[in-house]
């Protein structure tokens, strides 16, 4: 009997110690709280701003309608902050994730200090968290004159009278989201002479490690970071990401510089590319080539060299499968 008290007694306690847990998590998580900053929005900052967040970090390309159609699924005119672009379970997210519109309609009553916390950290207006498909946890590793300068570009957008629908994760993301943020960890920009530290800065910009990096249904597969195999179901089939370390056979270790670079201009539509339609079938991708085509060749070159100071993985990808 005294033994049956003493074991109600340990699960009584373990109950209330998880449910105090879970009460913090919800209730006092995340916690990072705002700092003083207003962003003084000149000309220079919001062209830099503007290069950024359309061909670097390419906000638009998810906070865009994008013409799924077509290759490499351009963003379509007129819709450019929008938002709208659905991350769901059949992607393999916990949850369905709806980006956010970014033109000042929907800004219009947050501060600078407001976005920068949300971009930089994962934290909203309101202090909850937002799952990382905006992959904030890069981002704030960036220079805090560059996420300025973002701001003043996003406060420049057209307004579009648009509200998506709500996000929500599932059980237990739903709790585990709250831990999540995280204090931001800001680097200052290195100068573009340093190719390779110049680049490492542009490819965790870019978030490229994210995509071009095994998935588990958890978390990347960081042994094989950058050797691709991260699937993506596509209205077409799967596309695969492929393996962009310096392994001569199955990444791009025989690539040149030359070619890296010109792989990337040959889609760039202000100089005449036109995405052609994607059938049934046919390859696709979610990579918006159309976006970072855009990027200066100066930092085109700066990410090849970081790729290639890399360590090679032998990781052989397969980089469509075609809907059955």
């Amino acid at each position: 009997m005294k033994f049956s008290r003493i074991l109600l007694i340990v699960f009584l306690v373990l109950v209330f110690v998880m449910i105090s847990a879970i009460t913090y998590i919800k209730v006092g998580l995340p916690n990072i709280p705002l700092r003083e900053l207003t962003v003084d929005a000149g000309p220079d900052r919001i062209a830099n701003g503007k290069y950024l967040a359309n061909h670097v970090m390419v906000c638009m390309d998810c906070h865009s309608t994008r013409d799924w159609s077509k290759f490499s699924a351009p963003p379509i005119d007129g819709t450019l902050g929008k938002g709208g672009e659905l991350f769901d379970q059949n992607m393999g997210f916990p949850g369905k994730y709806i980006s956010k519109n970014i033109t000042p309609f929907s800004l219009k009553d947050w501060s600078d200090a407001e976005l920068f916390r949300v971009i930089t950290s994962g934290v909203t207006k309101s202090g909850g968290a937002i799952f990382p498909v905006m992959p904030y946890h890069y981002y704030g590793g960036m220079d805090e004159e560059d996420i300025k300068d973002v701001i003043a570009y996003l406060r420049t957008l057209a307004p579009i009278e648009y509200t998506p629908d709500a996000s929500h994760s599932d059980f237990p993301m739903n709790i585990i989201i709250n831990t999540m943020p995280k204090e931001p960890a800001f680097s200052k920009k290195p100068k573009k002479e340093d190719s390779i530290t110049y680049g490492k800065y542009l490819v965790n910009a870019a978030g490229c490690v994210e995509c071009h990096t095994p998935f588990d249904g958890m978390a990347l597969e960081m042994d094989k970071a950058f050797a691709g195999g991260r699937a993506f179901p596509m209205p077409t089939g799967t596309v695969i990401t492929p393996n962009i370390t310096p392994h001569p056979e199955t990444g791009i270790g025989s690539w040149t510089k030359n070619v890296f670079v010109a792989r990337f201009k040959a889609y760039d539509m202000e100089n005449g590319y036109n995405p052609p339609l994607v059938k049934d079938g046919e390859l696709s991708t979610i990579m918006p080539w159309t976006m970072y085509a855009g990027m200066d060749e100066t930092d085109l070159a700066a990410i090849f060299t970081y790729l290639q100071s890399l360590e090679p993985i032998d990781h052989k990808v397969q980089v469509f499968m075609a809907s059955k």
